[in-house]
């Protein structure tokens, strides 16, 4: 059956997951993904309530050479410090180049959690990276609550790789991000997998599949 899956979902995540019933249908939908002609839409919770009402985070991810395996926005100074790496011990995907990753969002609500201001988000992947949305949510000041590994205090590196100071006015502030770890301690993380939509490969038929979260 794993053999079947189509893609996967990223850590932790809960919702749709398209799974082919025959190899013609497997390798057609793998096309269709290597060409981004799936349409996939996520619904999220995150620290602090976002500003704008839509928008779009474009910032290339690279893996994280200090924080491994994990993901961070990639950066000049990042990528000058691969240069004093030694593929041998690191390895040669650690030395691969940056990835242009893009992520549109729209605020659907801007909600309270246990007196916390968070906000309710669908969040489109357009590029589809490793770990993408996690990165850029903490990357504009917003991590996906209940995200033990890129929210604050996380197993990677904080605000996505970058500094406090290149992070956007709207930021959930840290004594917020920090009251709603606490108050998500122990349950899933707030993404899901609301959507998905493409056209059938053998079919040809359009195909739109919804999936209500649990948050």
């Amino acid at each position: 059956m794993d053999k079947m899956v189509v893609h996967r979902l990223g850590m932790d995540t809960s919702g749709l997951v398209v799974f082919a019933r025959t190899n013609a249908a497997l390798r057609g939908m793998n096309s269709l993904f290597r060409s981004r002609k799936v349409t996939r839409k996520y619904e999220a919770l995150v620290c602090g309530h976002v500003a704008q009402d839509e928008g779009s985070i474009d910032l290339p991810l690279m893996r994280d050479y200090e924080f491994p395996p994990f993901m961070r926005v990639s950066t000049d100074d990042h990528q000058r410090a691969l240069l004093d790496l030694d593929a041998a011990e690191v390895g040669k995907k650690m030395l691969e180049s940056p990835k242009d990753s893009l992520t549109k969002y729209e605020v659907v609500s801007r909600e309270a959690l246990d007196g916390n201001d968070v906000s309710r988000v669908t969040l489109t992947s357009i590029s589809g990276r490793t770990h993408q949305l996690n990165v850029h949510c903490a990357a504009i000041g917003h991590a996906i609550v209940g995200d033990v590994v890129y929210g604050i205090n996380g197993e990677a590196a904080s605000n996505g790789g970058l500094d406090d100071a290149d992070l956007p006015e709207d930021k959930a502030s840290a004594e917020v991000q920090e009251a709603i770890a606490s108050a998500s301690a122990g349950k899933p993380m707030c993404v899901h997998a609301k959507s998905i939509s493409f056209r059938h490969p053998v079919t040809k038929e359009d195909l739109s599949f919804e999936s209500k979260s649990s948050f």
